[in-house]
């Protein structure tokens, strides 16, 4: 099979990748996170006020070695009980943006703070392929419309 070759001398049928990140803020004017409750106040400022009691929604802050935030990407909007968070898409968003560090963060609309299994579950493999990818998960934080949370590595749960 023939392959086409274009003008510059590149195959037709290959995907171009570009990384590309672009912050607004100077470096000197990022939010430091020193504790689950300066995290938990840039998530409360940041997530969706009209749906945090109506449906799950998985957020994540990406920090640099010196636990500045980089910025807070939505990584899943689900139903009543429950969201899918892709550890992947997680992942590539902080590899994207050069991140050393992530704190994850989900709304439980029952207002209810107590992680379930599956909560615990996914903290462990985030955890997990942190680690390979020099991305340290530092907390996960279960936050509520009741402007409530529950930090798992505050509560050694991590």
């Amino acid at each position: 099979m023939k392959q086409e070759i274009n003008q510059t001398g590149f195959l037709n049928n290959v995907a171009e990748i570009e990384l590309t990140y672009k912050s607004k803020v100077k470096a000197s004017d990022l939010a430091t996170i020193k504790c689950s409750a300066d995290a938990f106040k840039i998530f409360m400022e940041f997530w969706d006020k009209n749906k945090i009691e109506l449906v799950e929604q998985f957020n994540v802050m990406f920090l640099n070695r010196a636990n500045k935030v980089l910025g807070i990407y939505q990584l899943s909007s689900g139903g009543l009980t429950g969201t899918v968070a892709d550890p992947r898409l997680l992942f590539i968003a902080g590899l994207k943006i050069g991140a050393s560090n992530c704190i994850i963060a989900h709304n439980h609309p029952s207002c209810n703070t107590k992680p379930s299994s599956a909560d615990t579950e996914l903290t462990k493999k985030i955890k997990e392929g942190g680690k390979i990818l020099d991305i340290q998960l530092l907390d996960h934080l279960i936050i509520t419309a009741e402007q409530e949370y529950k930090s798992m590595a505050d509560e050694g749960l991590m």
